[in-house]
């Protein structure tokens, strides 16, 4: 079954925090997204791998998401190998999106980074006619996406996003989305343990992301935006789209 998107992710809530707003305007709009994480975030200081699954499907719920797909890979122990690449590469294939959404090759994760590169890297190979997969034991045909965007998570871009997304109209479904997340941010009503605080449990985070869409909003005339950077020339059949 086709998606329309593929947003390919390190961790559950990474897509959440990250580029929520536009997620759920794509679905909004009734376009397929299909969510592909690949580890189930096991090292997490915070909560356990199944109340994060939980959290996660009920997320995807708020958002509209299509399907969730986890690749199995080691939490901190995401690498650019060939073989993890070939998992991506069954994905793309089974999914065959047009468009695909990355993490930045810049964040403060190392998973992170290895995701975006592991996902440019399997962007390609799945075109390539002479790499074989198979997926429920039927071998797949190639397909490469036409285009992918980098989303931000924690870090900024360089040079800053080259595009910004209107996400006034989603911003309380993201902020929905990413409280859905309890364990891992600060929403007491719904979770208390006696954790470790982290950087993303403490009271002010989520007021940082508000702040960032804020002001990406700001660049744009809007009261909130995502920014994205792109992989690849981004081209338009005319500038009359801009008028």
């Amino acid at each position: 079954m086709k998606a329309d998107v593929l947003v390919i992710c390190a961790h559950p809530d990474d897509a959440e925090l990250s580029c929520a707003g536009t997620i759920k305007k794509l679905t909004n709009e009734g376009r397929r997204v299909v969510f592909v994480e690949c580890t189930r975030a096991e090292l997490g200081t915070r909560g356990t791998p199944e109340i994060r699954e939980a959290e996660a499907a009920s997320a995807a719920a708020i958002l509209g998401v299509h399907a969730r797909e986890q690749l199995g890979i080691p939490d901190g122990g995401v690498e650019d190998t060939l073989e993890n690449a070939h998992k991506l590469v069954v994905a793309i294939r089974a999914w065959k999106p047009t468009l695909v959404l990355i993490p930045s090759e810049w964040e403060r994760h190392p998973d992170h980074e290895a995701v975006h590169a592991i996902a440019r890297r399997a962007a390609f190979l799945s075109g390539l006619v002479k790499i074989t997969t198979t997926r429920d034991g039927v071998e797949q045909a190639p397909h490469r996406p036409k285009r992918m965007l980098c989303y931000q998570q924690f870090y900024d871009f360089p040079g800053g996003p080259d595009l910004f997304v209107d996400v006034t109209e989603t911003f309380g479904d993201k902020m929905n989305a990413i409280r859905a997340f309890s364990s891992q941010f600060h929403v007491p009503e719904h979770y208390t343990s006696n954790e470790p605080e982290t950087l993303l449990s403490n009271p002010e985070f989520l007021l940082t992301i508000e702040a960032r869409e804020r002001y990406y909003g700001s660049r744009i005339g809007v009261t909130y935006a995502e920014g994205f950077k792109t992989v690849g020339p981004l081209g338009v059949s005319s500038l009359g789209v801009f008028l």
